[in-house]
């Protein structure tokens, strides 16, 4: 039995059925989520007798820390381990070898403590610029995976409660959609870690029917859609997924999302140097993210090691936001994080990876 993967109602349950009281497992509750205890000796208030019990019977922790960088800049990723057992995913793991692995990064600011959390092992997308792809997909994480992430990042020096979540890790978010849904349930629930759903924020590539499936979601969180490219055939060039849906069924279905829900849609753009960014691309881009509610991040690519991409240069990441706004388009430029801990998307499981032959 894994902590992280239970509801209260399936904790009290696991509490009756080893014969504790039912209100163990609120204390539980309070000392992982409310006091970041992980181990049964630390939950003073419960007896010994029932820490001995849920420390040979409930799992609290599933991953094991392969590796924790910390930048200059104060952003802090974690790679970690996930043993290869039945309880451990979602879907059977592919082949043998060393445990299949995700990152997960901290990403402080002067009011803001935003976890970037992974939903899969590898990613089924296989996005010609991005390191997560590269050897395709592993495996689903389940939602006390994805939720686990969150928990350890909270408990690394100097971090203190998580504010915000975003799903731009490893993985497509979407395509792994009830795990994704469940975590988000137990981060925003006041028994869980009480992050308010305004501040999680999924991040897809886009996938029409599971953005109008996502509309349906009781929690309000934010949209982003990971467009990169300001017309189809270019999109096509870089995320191969881009075959199975046009901008324009993209943008009716974030259209939909919006009247559903009231959440503006936050745009991501990936600019790459001589590929994306110039300027008849951003008035293109112009021209898009007018035709619905939204505001877009534009991000300056990380370079990933025999990946054939370059990093934009500044002024013509300046220029590009230039462009935008003299369309009337709110635009950001968002912040470099991390980047002497190669803090990208995939970038230091790939590096371990090749290390290791």
């Amino acid at each position: 039995m894994t902590f992280f993967d239970l509801t209260p109602e399936g904790l009290e349950a696991f509490c009756a059925e080893h014969g504790m009281a039912r209100y163990v497992a609120d204390q539980v509750l309070d000392w992982v989520y409310r006091k970041g205890a992980v181990d049964p000796d630390q939950m003073t208030n419960i007896s010994a007798p029932n820490r001995r019990v849920l420390g040979e019977r409930m799992r609290f922790e599933r991953g094991v820390v392969q590796a924790h960088q910390v930048a200059t800049d104060g952003t802090q990723k974690l790679l970690i381990g996930w043993p290869r057992d039945a309880e451990a995913t979602s879907l059977p793991v592919l082949g043998d070898g060393p445990a299949p692995s995700t990152e997960t990064v901290m990403i402080p600011s002067k009011q803001r403590r935003t976890a970037c959390v992974s939903s899969q092992v590898g990613c089924p997308v296989g996005c010609t610029f991005c390191a997560s792809g590269i050897g395709g997909l592993e495996t689903n994480l389940t939602a006390g995976q994805i939720i686990e992430q969150v928990h350890r990042l909270g408990r690394l020096p100097g971090v203190g409660r998580v504010t915000n979540v975003v799903f731009m890790g490893m993985g497509e978010p979407l395509a792994n959609y009830a795990a994704v849904t469940n975590a988000i349930r137990t981060m925003n629930a006041p028994w869980g870690l009480g992050i308010s759903a305004r501040r999680i924020t999924v991040s897809t590539v886009g996938l029409p029917a599971a953005i109008r499936r996502l509309a349906t979601f009781e929690l309000p969180v934010t949209l982003a859609l990971s467009l990169h490219a300001p017309n189809d055939e270019i999109r096509r060039s870089l995320i191969p997924w881009a075959e199975y849906a046009t901008i324009d069924e993209l943008l009716g279905a974030c259209d939909e999302y919006f009247a559903a829900t009231g959440r503006e849609i936050t745009l991501e753009y990936l600019l790459m140097r001589d590929v994306n960014d110039r300027p008849e691309h951003a008035r293109k881009l112009a021209e898009l993210a007018r035709r619905l509610r939204a505001n877009i991040n534009l991000i300056r690519y990380n370079e990933v090691a025999g990946l054939p991409y370059d990093r934009p240069i500044t002024d013509a990441v300046h220029a590009f936001q230039a462009i935008l706004r003299e369309k009337h388009v709110s635009t950001h430029i968002r912040a470099s994080r991390g980047r002497d801990i190669a803090a990208a998307c995939g970038q230091l499981r790939h590096e371990r990876q090749e290390a290791s032959g």
